[in-house]
């Protein structure tokens, strides 16, 4: 395979972490595979990359924390 036919990664958005999060999680589920999230790492749940498996645990972790304030 070329590298044209795996073109590079490129940024779609830059904003704070929790809308970033929104942000994939609005995508098709068939989808969110091809994303990931770059922050900076807020240890110990936040690494320095996000997978989307990973957005959709800590989404679920963030609202159920938030049931409890």
């Amino acid at each position: 395979m070329t590298d044209n036919e795996y073109p590079s990664p490129y940024m779609l958005m830059e904003d704070i972490l929790g809308r970033c999060l929104r942000e994939l999680m609005s995508k098709p589920a068939s989808q969110r595979h091809l994303y990931e999230i770059h922050t900076s790492p807020q240890e110990p749940l936040i690494a320095a990359v996000i997978s989307a498996e990973h957005a959709a645990e800590l989404v679920r972790v963030l609202y159920i924390q938030s049931l409890f304030k």
